[in-house]
């Protein structure tokens, strides 16, 4: 098995990391926000990070064109908004890259056919789709995955537990690869940030928050109005029990709203317990609502900002696409240049 390498790491004196999310869901939620794309601002400031909307990964399902490109933009509008700052990482669509693409066809000649099979997301995904309508994209977009990191000789990848999987596999092609056709991509880590809260549904705290399993009342989109954010937080889920205690099994609804309450304000949960001692639960939601509010109000505001100057906006994802093609381009012409492609002449 070939050692992970440092070849990213030789190139740019900060580790690298890179990371994507998808552009289906028109409006972030807040599990979405305190799940990944806070860490996403986080590593900027320690990394040399690159984020990218990934479109070319929205299209293994049905999408109205027109809507798709409407959500890449408020999705780059939104990254922007949560803090990510192009003077200091990388932001760009994928499919402004094009080696994404063509990289993700050598790695496809690369991968075994039982491997892409056993990835447990396709299985999920396309049990949901009917075997009849799931695409081969669908069935290959790991592979894909793969190439959007060893493009940019990652170092590190921060993903949910539910891509360790994905990250694996982008393991086990570098490897492979190097071994077969020599040192070429860096092997790179999970970033599985261990002590990031899960946030759940508020009508339904058995389940996550999600766009796909939530309820409309349980989600907290964050471009909601503020009113209606706030709405939801005070009709959350609680008990019939009336003490304000952190308790996943017996309270999942309070300790829900503790989780929320303590990070987003930085404040311990233990001490939330000491604030709201002998107080009830309409005491911990008016105030959760609060800050909730105060958190979506000027990020609604930066949001529509970008929306309504989508000259600057273009121009921050075209000079970002720029950035991330002369890393890309150097990378897939060596991978090019290993598998025995012809150079084309110009």
């Amino acid at each position: 098995m070939a050692q992970d390498r440092q070849h990213g790491s030789a190139q740019h004196p900060r580790p690298r990391a890179l990371s994507g999310i998808q552009p289906t869901a028109g409006s972030f939620h807040l599990g979405n926000y305190l799940g990944a794309i806070r860490q996403y601002v986080a590593l900027q400031e320690t990394h040399d990070a690159f984020y990218m909307v990934v479109d070319l990964h929205a299209m293994t399902v049905p999408q109205e064109p027109a809507q798709l490109r409407a959500n890449t933009r408020l999705a780059a509008a939104q990254l922007l908004a949560a803090g990510l700052d192009p003077d200091r990482c990388t932001l760009f669509v994928q499919s402004h890259v094009p080696e994404h693409a063509q990289l993700g066809w050598v790695m496809n000649c690369i991968a075994g056919f039982g491997e892409a099979s056993r990835m447990t997301q396709f299985k999920d995904k396309s049990a949901k789709q009917g075997a009849d309508r799931a695409t081969v994209g669908l069935f290959t977009y790991p592979i894909l995955q793969v190439a959007d990191i060893l493009l940019y000789q990652a170092d590190t990848v921060p993903v949910g537990e539910d891509q360790r999987q994905h990250i694996e596999l982008t393991r086990d092609l570098a490897e492979r690869f190097n071994t077969r056709f020599g040192d070429t991509f860096n092997v790179p880590a999970a970033h599985i940030v261990k002590e990031v809260a899960k946030i759940y549904d508020l009508q339904d705290p058995a389940i996550k928050m999600s766009k796909s399993a939530s309820t409309p009342k349980g989600l907290i989109n964050l471009l909601d109005e503020p009113k209606t954010t706030g709405k939801k937080v005070k009709s959350a889920v609680t008990d019939t029990d009336t003490v304000i205690r952190f308790d996943p099994v017996e309270k999942p609804g309070v300790s829900n709203l503790l989780t929320i309450y303590s990070t987003l304000t930085g404040t311990s949960v233990a001490e939330l317990e000491r604030e709201y001692e002998g107080k009830m639960y309409g005491a911990l939601k008016t105030d959760l609502a609060e800050v909730m509010v105060e958190f979506v109000t000027p990020f609604r505001a930066r949001t529509q900002e970008y929306l309504d100057d989508p000259e600057t906006l273009d121009s921050v994802l075209a000079k970002g696409a720029e950035k991330a093609r002369a890393v890309a381009a150097e990378t897939l012409a060596t991978a090019y240049d290993r598998v025995g492609l012809l150079p084309a002449k110009h």
